[in-house]
């Protein structure tokens, strides 16, 4: 397989690039504006540490920092239109608050526009495929401001038709589908919207057109599995996935993680027990894991959280009279469920209650379900509060909006195919304005 170029946009901590580079393709750079984000994608893709993909190949031209969109654009879009015919693939993932019904959705924030930033990277570089991953809401419109009466009128376009009508301006033929990460041995109920963007020329020789990226996932999704010895048909569930980092299996030391006060413990590992937990630790030493620091509840909480556990039905969301029964305001809090996958993991630890110990999960916990390998190292604050919320992207945030590298793995390999498949399609002599000379390759630029 020949390895393709790609660039990253709203790259968070890295779990789409992760992926891509486990796919084989390799990573130029990668675009994210938070320094938490960008410190913990740094110390695992361009740093010293010897670790089990490739390095990014960073251009010269681009400072090795937290960059925002807007800021690329305005100080080195020259750049960008010179990386034409060397990046073969865009990825990105804009920032889905404004699109999540587990948020408030609104028509105004200013997050729902950062996908025309992305267009206008597409429209400079003019990669021959590109790869999107938002959440399923991308694809509802939003509802307009309350009027006199009440009601809220529909918007007349959804942002994903939004985005898809720009890109097809700039020359892309786009489609879509809703993937569920737990299809592709990721041990979390985790749907997500994958959007596809094949160049016109390129889409018209492949048969089914952008549609066929997504055949091709699909066999890939088997491939990816066998990799790694997980299961085809049965999910992976929670215990099979964390069960190795429960605190009664192992002892617990004071955690050292320069990042966080003193006072906190975090496990001491002993080794993994299941298949998947194999699958994540390989290439780790067992004392090399970061992020296993223990929350530390206070007795009243551990005892709520014990009587919760114990009394709520697990794998679903507390309703309403059992948050009432425990003196809940939150309105997301599930109990997580030993024997099924995990419920989507968000940037917010409090979400998920452990399947049988009285506690929120660890950052590793949350990486493990997101399928994070252990060797893939997290930096900045764990967790952060009140206005900073909105400002700042510790640990926990970073794997809740990562997408998990298993699938990103899978959608990598798809993409290899499909250029790998259009590489060998040469146009035939005389059908293709002069080509009749040139590979595909060369068409692709």
């Amino acid at each position: 397989m020949s390895k393709y170029n790609f660039v990253d946009l709203f790259s968070g901590c890295g779990g789409l690039s992760l992926g891509l580079s486990m796919a084989g393709l390799q990573g130029r750079f990668a675009v994210e504006r938070d320094p938490m984000a960008f410190d913990t994608f740094s110390d695992n893709f361009l740093g010293e540490r010897k670790v089990p993909v490739s390095k990014f190949d960073w251009p010269s031209w681009l400072e090795k920092r937290a960059w925002s969109i807007d800021d690329l654009l305005e100080q080195h879009r020259p750049h960008l239109v010179q990386l034409q015919g060397d990046v073969q693939v865009l990825t990105g993932g804009p920032p889905c608050q404004g699109f999540s019904f587990a948020g408030r959705r609104q028509e105004g924030d200013p997050r729902n526009l950062l996908f025309e930033k992305y267009v206008q990277v597409v429209d400079a570089v003019k990669p021959s495929i590109l790869v999107l991953e938002n959440v399923p809401g991308m694809k509802v419109a939003h509802l307009g401001p309350a009027k006199e009466d009440g009601t809220r009128e529909q918007a007349a376009e959804s942002y994903y038709d939004k985005l898809r009508r720009s890109l097809e301006a700039v020359g892309y033929l786009v489609d879509s589908m809703i993937v569920n990460a737990s299809h592709f041995g990721v041990p979390q109920r985790r749907s997500r919207l994958i959007v596809i963007g094949l160049k016109e020329h390129l889409a018209s020789r492949l048969e089914g057109g952008v549609k066929h990226v997504f055949d091709v996932l699909d066999s890939k999704k088997i491939e990816m599995l066998s990799r790694h010895g997980l299961p085809k048909t049965k999910q992976v569930t929670s215990q099979d996935a964390i069960s190795d980092l429960l605190v009664r299996r192992n002892l617990t030391r004071p955690c050292v993680d320069p990042f966080s006060p003193k006072g906190f413990e975090e496990v001491d590992y002993l080794g993994p027990i299941t298949t998947y937990q194999q699958a994540m630790h390989k290439h780790c030493r067992t004392d090399a894991m970061d992020s296993m620091r223990l929350a530390r509840h206070r007795d009243e909480v551990r005892d709520r959280f014990k009587k919760i556990i114990k009394e709520c039905e697990q794998g679903v969301r507390m309703n309403e009279e059992s948050r009432a029964r425990f003196g809940l305001k939150k309105h997301r809090i599930y109990p997580m469920s030993a024997w099924e996958p995990a419920p989507t993991i968000t940037t917010l630890p409090d979400d998920v209650l452990h399947y049988c110990e009285p506690r929120i999960l660890t950052v590793r916990e949350s990486a493990r379900l997101q399928s994070f390998p252990d060797w893939f190292r997290f930096r900045g604050k764990y967790t952060t509060g009140g206005e900073r919320r909105t400002k700042e992207c510790p640990r926990y945030t970073q794997v809740g909006n990562a997408v998990p590298p298993l699938l990103a793995e899978a959608l990598g390999l798809a993409v290899a195919s499909v250029l790998d498949e259009l590489e060998r399609k040469v146009p035939r002599c005389g059908q293709e304005d002069q080509t009749s000379h040139h590979s595909t390759v060369e068409a692709m630029s």
